[in-house]
């Protein structure tokens, strides 16, 4: 997506308990087109913050009640994927490896220049846009299987394996016919045309032949 689409979509959320830093932050960050909303605590972000807006997050890390870090930490615990950029004047090399092992975008010092934040944000917003868009096609996937019937997943879950319809059949004790009927739901509800789009879809669904028999 061009970065013009993602500044008209996206939120950049700073989160810094130092007024003059955040209001600094907020004026650069707008200036070059990104839309804010600032926060004074890692605690009013959890409260107020409305994960389903695309952006990411620019937190420092030493806040009272509650750090940069122990934020990340709970937006793991919360599954919250919104994208980590910390700003800190006191981070030291083990914890930025370590929030950077943790899924932060990107770990810069204080002072930050303008353009090493700038091209951190244009990074984690792109990063975000891919991410929701890959979480919207597994959604839909899901949906899709789930509305196979329960003799549907079977003969979806051995199409998957390479089976030909005689082999199906003799496996779940029903004629080639029927296979051949329900391989070809199968394929249309998925939006598939081929056992390899069947396979494709069960593994991201993590629904392979011996992981799951929902």
């Amino acid at each position: 997506m061009r970065l013009t689409n993602l500044q008209e979509q996206a939120i950049i959320r700073i989160i810094d308990d130092d007024d003059a830093m955040r209001k600094s932050w907020n004026f650069l960050i707008e200036e070059e087109g990104w839309k804010t909303r600032c926060f004074s605590s890692a605690l009013r972000f959890l409260e107020e913050d409305n994960r389903a807006d695309l952006g990411c997050a620019v937190l420092d890390v030493r806040m009272p009640d509650m750090s940069g870090i122990e934020l990340q930490q709970v937006m793991q615990l919360q599954h919250n994927g919104l994208p980590i950029i910390f700003v800190s004047a006191h981070g030291s090399i083990d914890m930025a490896v370590q929030a950077l092992k943790d899924g932060a975008v990107d770990f810069l010092p204080k002072p930050v220049s303008a353009e090493r934040l700038l091209n951190a944000i244009e990074k984690a917003v792109t990063f975000d846009f891919q991410r929701r868009q890959e979480l919207k096609i597994t959604d839909e996937r899901r949906e899709a299987f789930d509305k196979l019937t329960i003799r549907e997943k079977m003969v979806a879950r051995k199409v998957a394996l390479g089976l030909l319809n005689k082999q199906i059949a003799d496996a779940l004790n029903i004629s080639e016919k029927t296979v051949q009927v329900h391989r070809g739901v199968v394929c249309r509800k998925l939006g598939v045309k081929s056992a390899v789009g069947v396979a494709a879809i069960l593994r991201s669904l993590h629904e392979e032949e011996g992981v799951s028999e929902r």
